[in-house]
């Protein structure tokens, strides 16, 4: 969404945002998430604010309208929602949000176009709360296949950044992969493949070329990357980790190794597999099993 706010300010046209500064409770999205609003009330984004988003959409409308008569600056305002109110709590409208309405300037846009490019975290204040923005978590998808490209336009759903690397040109175009954010004709070892790796970043080697798997998996088993994947059945996933054996790879990084990726829903196509692998990889990231969530009696969403 930020890309989005950098994109509207590159117009000229006037525009209001909200941001989601704060969450008691369970929330849907993300601290530091925003929607933007129109003048006439159209508006892109979800901040998770439930039934409470057309109260949302109708003041940063009333705020553009101060911009405008004001011909300058309006103060941000911050709107404060406490499910401790009885009515609200009965209406199940989720957590207790803070969420700031301001109008985002010029000088907005180098932060913006920072977290854009996905290299680090960006810290900014709005109406006296700061908000830290993340950058978009990395995902090296290696094997510039068909599957690949269903998991990189699922994985930009779920705000990930998405390489794709392959060192054989012709898999490795904008036409087969539209929605990747990098198309890296590297081989999988390349250090540009698994540079900026952190712990909240993932790998998915799907490429099922030994010369690509065991190169990529061994790059990727050194890194400090949440998840790392194996596409192939049982018979590869054994040959495959007898062959970085080989490479000198100890066991405990092998351990590190999901094999086959991905979580039993009985995919049947490249999209159902592509969502078992993205789903196995959020719950990696976020260090839950998997199971289904009618099985639990804890919180569904992580605290802010």
């Amino acid at each position: 969404m930020y890309e989005l706010i950098a994109a509207r300010l590159h117009t000229g046209v006037s525009f209001a945002a909200a941001t989601l500064v704060a969450a008691r409770g369970a929330r849907a999205s993300a601290v530091g998430t925003s929607l933007v609003v129109d003048v006439d009330g159209s508006f892109l984004g979800d901040i998770g604010a439930g039934c409470h988003e057309a109260t949302i959409l109708e003041r940063a409308q009333h705020l553009l309208a101060q911009a405008s008569a004001s011909q300058g600056i309006v103060e941000p305002q911050t709107m404060r929602f406490d499910l401790e109110d009885e009515v609200l709590a009965a209406s199940g409208c989720g957590a207790s949000l803070d969420v700031v309405l301001w109008i985002p300037q010029n000088d907005f846009l180098p932060t913006a176009e920072l977290v854009a490019c996905g290299d680090e975290d960006v810290r900014f204040t709005l109406a006296g709360a700061v908000v830290a923005v993340q950058r978009r978590r990395r995902l090296v998808i290696v094997g510039a296949t068909a599957l690949a490209a269903q998991l990189t336009a699922l994985a930009r759903y779920a705000d990930f950044a998405v390489a794709v690397v392959d060192p054989r040109p012709p898999f490795v175009t904008r036409a087969r992969h539209p929605d990747a954010d990098e198309l890296l004709l590297v081989w999988p070892d390349d250090p540009a493949a698994v540079a900026r790796m952190d712990e909240a970043d993932a790998i998915a080697v799907l490429s099922h070329d030994v010369k690509l798997d065991v190169p990529a998996l061994e790059a990727a088993l050194r890194s400090v990357a949440a998840y790392v994947g194996l596409l192939g059945n049982r018979r590869v996933q054994r040959a495959r980790r007898a062959a970085l054996r080989e490479r000198g790879v100890d066991d405990a990084a092998i351990a590190r190794l999901h094999g086959p990726a991905g979580l039993d829903i009985g995919a049947a196509t490249d999209g159902q597999t592509a969502l078992s692998i993205l789903a196995e990889i959020v719950a990696a990231q976020h260090e839950r099993s998997g199971a289904p969530l009618s099985g639990g009696d804890g919180p569904i969403h992580a605290s802010s």
